[in-house]
């Protein structure tokens, strides 16, 4: 269904008219509630909304199924404070992780969501490369909790953008759609051109750290609109998933030499640490 009849609104300009076709006429607002339930229950019903992930019939769009939704492994505290990673157990406020005393991040603080795997995975590839675009509102409002503490009135929140080749090939990009729907919640200034691709560079799927590394360097740059504000702002680079983080350290670089004063990620999911030695070679 279109925009214009999914969400109704165009209802209220059908009923406030004195004069309808026929002999009816609707000027008692106080029935337009009841109607726009019973319009709704007729769209369910000739067009049920499923399960993203395994096709479930769903009360609702964009929700997952309750057997889906109990197997999205979320992140929940005890983490680790620059990566986001969950930690085994509690180590105090503002622990780091092994992995980020050994090696830490150029940016502040990462956070997601949910770990990469199960649902998490299968929600991303659909969002990202099956064109499901009306799945970045059920994602970004996963990404809210864990996103609370990074946005404040203040951030500027950046996507980490796409080449201009592969979004005419996509269409869209993926992280400026979360961007959008995070700053609609949490507030701060959304810069959807904050950062620039400037030249196109493989896909990361498949690719090693090092490899994804060498692949993203000097990638990005910031755009001119921005420049003039980077300066001593706080920004939240807004992706869909934090692997290795190679690009977000890429644009945390390229944002620090242009003179941000701090810069954290904020992601939907995050690949399960167990897993990262599948991508260190």
């Amino acid at each position: 269904m279109g925009d214009k009849f999914s969400s109704l609104e165009w209802l209220p300009d059908a009923v406030e008219r004195e004069e309808l076709p026929g002999k009816h006429r609707l000027k008692d607002l106080r029935l337009l509630p009841y109607l726009k339930r019973s319009f709704s229950f007729v769209l369910d019903a000739l067009f049920p909304h499923c399960c993203p992930v395994c096709s479930e019939l769903v009360q609702g769009e964009g929700g997952l199924c309750l057997s889906c939704w109990q197997k999205l492994d979320l992140i929940s505290p005890p983490y680790c404070e620059r990566l986001g990673m969950p930690l085994h157990y509690e180590l105090g406020p503002n622990a780091w992780s092994a992995a980020a005393l050994v090696n830490p991040p150029d940016y502040e603080r990462a956070r997601a969501a949910a770990l990469y795997t199960g649902p998490a995975q299968e929600l991303v590839k659909r969002f990202k490369f099956y064109g499901e675009i009306r799945l970045s509102k059920f994602l970004a409002g996963c990404m809210l909790n864990s996103g609370a503490e990074l946005v404040s009135a203040e951030s500027f929140l950046v996507p980490v953008p796409l080449h201009s080749s592969r979004l005419r090939e996509r269409t869209y990009n993926q992280s400026a759609l979360l961007t959008r729907e995070i700053q609609k919640h949490l507030g701060g200034q959304s810069l959807l051109d904050g950062l620039v691709r400037t030249r196109k560079t493989n896909q990361q799927v498949g690719l090693k750290r090092g490899a994804r590394t060498a692949n993203v360097k000097g990638a990005f740059e910031v755009s001119e609109h921005f420049l003039a504000k980077v300066s001593g702002a706080h920004v939240v680079l807004v992706d869909d998933v934090l692997t290795t983080g190679a690009t977000v350290e890429e644009c945390t670089r390229v944002l620090k030499a242009a003179g941000a004063k701090q810069v954290d990620v904020l992601v939907f999911a995050l690949v399960d640490p167990e897993n990262l030695s599948d991508y260190n070679a």
